[in-house]
């Protein structure tokens, strides 16, 4: 993982942050704009509770550290994960809602659906930890936001396939349901590795009561609760940035629609305007090299008639939107509306070159030039990071016994051994970490759990039937309760709030 704390002037940070909030305050926001950033916060303090187990459960279990070492020690790492991790899952999470949605209706819609996601996230997290039930905050988070995306279609009367960027959301889904997949399997295959490679290793032991473990198991067993909790930071800490981010583009969209170094700037907005000359050219070279490629479907509204060097149909939708972005920069983007049309057209193009990509239709060249247009949206203030960082770290250090129970005594029917918890850690860690860099989240909780289950399996002490029921119950269950609250709340709090 690269650390990729934005270059961002924290002068400028402070200038729009200020003059956001007096916006929010002269419009009578301020109070509900400050109790969102709230509760967004407390999902990440949540999150970091309910979450611990995932980190800490391994080596609390195998007496490698004692209980409030190892959790200290994994709040303190799940803050410094915060920083690592970039921003491509929180821009991710983002893109599951289509980018009109975020404008349409007004401040009050923005916060309606800001509410009713964090609400519902919110009520599932606790109530699950409060039954010790290790769920996931991926799941629960993604099916709040496709309630509201849903709920938001159904008020307006459309279909139900344009309230979700189902495209982004098939994606994210995959992941959610390979990983525990994943996690089983490997962690399977790493204990019978090491049952054939050291079988009569003490790693394969329970800790006797009053003993500690060998030092070198004792190191490495800590090792892998602070990549755990390092990736669960680079994780899930960007789907708190990416909720708040959600909040700050609905609420103060002149303040965060663009990254304000870039909305400031004559000479960036230049840049991205000769970035979008430079995807046309390109965009006519490759129509040029695949004359019958398939047509793309696009939405994507018609300014002019295509140029005649352009033969592919598949072409013509993403250089119209490629046009709107250049008059949208020619004329300025100094008022909120103009700065979210700038941001949704970018938004939209990417979209439309993803699309020519799965259709065979790519150059090369087009992904830098991608990059420097998504630069000016896909971003994360600095202290929107700490914020995050922060309120998971803290969250690590509270509540976390009733889900390390379920985790070290419940999954398996034997007393976790210093192995097993060695080799469900490391997968963990390293799917989790896998997936921060790729830009999709996974669930740490499933990752973790069900590598303890693989190892179980794999060691034959088998795994307890009604707890791996209550598991799956959960997992199945999670994404439907999420979106079904979250849509309810959603059409409640729109009316409420409009």
């Amino acid at each position: 993982m690269n650390i990729s704390l934005p270059a961002h002037d924290l002068t400028l940070e402070w200038t729009t942050l200020s003059e956001g909030f007096t916006q929010a305050a002269a419009g009578g926001t301020l109070g509900l704009l400050l109790l969102a950033l709230g509760v967004a916060c407390a999902f990440e303090f949540i999150n970091g509770f309910h979450d611990t187990a995932n980190a800490v459960a391994t080596v609390i279990y195998t007496k490698s550290l004692r209980p409030w070492s190892a959790v200290i020690w994994s709040g303190i790492c799940n803050f410094i994960g915060v920083f690592l991790g970039g921003t491509a899952v929180a821009m991710g999470i983002i893109k599951l809602l289509p980018p009109e949605l975020l404008a349409q209706g007004g401040t009050g819609s923005g916060l309606a659906m800001v509410f009713a996601m964090l609400l519902a996230a919110c009520a599932w997290n606790l109530g699950t930890w409060y039954f010790g039930i290790p769920a996931s905050s991926s799941h629960t988070m993604i099916g709040s936001i496709l309630g509201v995306g849903l709920g938001n279609a159904l008020m307006n009367g459309q279909s139900l396939a344009s309230g979700v960027n189902w495209s982004k959301a098939a994606d994210v889904g995959l992941a959610l349901l390979i990983s525990p997949v994943v996690g089983f399997s490997f962690a399977a295959f790493g204990l019978l590795v090491l049952k054939k490679t050291a079988a009569q290793s003490v790693i394969h032991q329970a800790p006797s009561e009053g003993e500690k473990a060998p030092i070198g198991v004792r190191m490495a067993l800590i090792g892998t609760c602070t990549g755990v909790s390092l990736a669960h930071g680079s994780n899930d800490g960007q789907k708190g940035v990416g909720l708040i981010m959600l909040i700050l583009i609905a609420v103060l969209p002149a303040q965060y629609a663009l990254r304000p170094e870039t909305a400031g700037s004559r000479q960036e907005l230049e840049s991205l305007r000769s970035a979008s000359e430079q995807i046309e050219l390109l965009l006519g070279l490759a129509s040029r090299i695949f004359p019958d490629g398939p047509k793309v479907a696009s939405t994507s509204p018609v300014l002019a008639p295509s140029s005649s060097t352009i033969t592919n149909p598949a072409v013509q939708p993403v250089l119209e939107l490629n046009r709107e972005i250049r008059i949208l920069i020619s004329t300025g983007v100094d008022t909120a509306r103009e700065r979210f049309a700038l941001r949704t057209r970018i938004m939209r193009l990417d979209g439309e070159l993803k699309k020519l990509e799965k259709a065979g239709i790519s150059v090369e060249a087009l992904k830098q030039e991608r990059k420097l247009l998504l630069s000016a949206v896909e971003y994360a203030p600095t202290w929107v990071l700490v914020l995050v960082a922060l309120s998971l770290g803290l969250g690590t250090m509270v509540g976390w016994k009733r889900i390390v129970v379920t985790i070290g005594e419940k999954i398996g029917k034997a007393h976790l051994t210093y192995a097993q918890g060695a080799v469900a850690e490391l997968v963990a860690m390293s799917t989790i970490g896998l997936s921060a860099i790729v830009g999709v989240p996974v669930s740490t909780t499933h990752c973790l759990s069900s590598g303890v289950a693989g190892s179980m399996v794999a060691s034959r002490s088998g795994v307890q039937p009604s707890t791996v029921r209550s598991i799956l119950l959960a997992w199945v269950l999670t994404l439907p309760v999420t979106i079904v609250l979250a849509a309810g709340l959603f059409m409640v709090l729109s009316r409420v709030l409009a």
